[in-house]
């Protein structure tokens, strides 16, 4: 008779034994569904205990990623938007742009798995704005087109040509910046350098002596008479 199998423990089927991996793989497969799941399903997709172990049932109901409905008794994941249409993805985007930011494509992507066709789709119709990786122009941000190409003043659609090559354009490193500066005669100024610098009036001598007054002698000889001309007087203010 072969050696005694203890049930109790889960099988070493890659999610291991602990409770904190286990969770992991618990919550990362129902964020990988975008659909409500039961209890028991989740346990045998990620072969872990989570329908008998109580330790690990008491985190994954308490993780803050994880939502119960107790009228069918399933289990949903928390995405950061909530959608699952292209229109309801467009709304989303023009309500966070008329906040005044964007939205991150990979949080889109969290929410809703179609989220990257269906807004490629929509920078094609002039309805959003997005913005791309330098590596590998993947996409990073997205934004609501406030004005659409067949509104008045609002111009016309970019071709696709060109904005493909407005997103291959690579701003050069400063290494690279300052060869290619030198290579056309240019140099790299510093702001700084150019400011004029305010004159100084610091007069060499002991430091806390009183200013001197300056004499002014008056030479006006049709005040002879009222004004002894022979004296120096201070100048006027002091």
């Amino acid at each position: 008779m072969g050696a005694d199998i203890v049930y109790s423990q889960p099988a070493d089927t890659g999610t291991g034994t602990n409770v904190n991996t286990q969770l992991v793989y618990a919550v990362s497969h129902l964020k990988s569904t975008h659909n409500p799941m039961r209890l028991q399903d989740i346990a045998i997709v990620t072969n872990t205990p989570l329908d008998t172990n109580h330790l690990l049932l008491e985190k994954f109901k308490a993780h803050d990623k994880v939502q119960y409905d107790p009228k069918t008794d399933l289990y949903s994941y928390k995405h950061e938007f909530n959608f699952r249409s292209k229109a309801a993805l467009l709304v989303e985007i023009q309500r966070q742009t008329r906040k005044g930011s964007g939205i991150s494509a990979r949080a889109l992507k969290d929410s809703w798995k179609e989220a990257p066709q269906a807004i490629e789709e929509l920078e094609k119709e002039g309805e959003v704005l997005v913005t791309r990786t330098v590596k590998d122009g993947q996409l990073r941000m997205v934004f609501y087109n406030e004005l659409k190409p067949e509104e008045e003043g609002a111009g016309k659609l970019v071709e696709e040509e060109f904005r493909k090559l407005w997103h291959d354009l690579k701003v050069p490193n400063d290494v690279d910046l300052l060869k290619q500066l030198a290579n056309e005669g240019l140099q790299v100024t510093n702001a700084e350098s150019s400011l004029p610098k305010a004159p100084t009036t610091k007069k060499k001598g002991k430091r806390g002596g009183a200013p001197r007054q300056r004499q002014v002698r008056i030479t006006n000889t049709h005040l002879k008479g009222e004004i002894d001309l022979s004296k120096d007087y201070p100048a006027p203010g002091k």
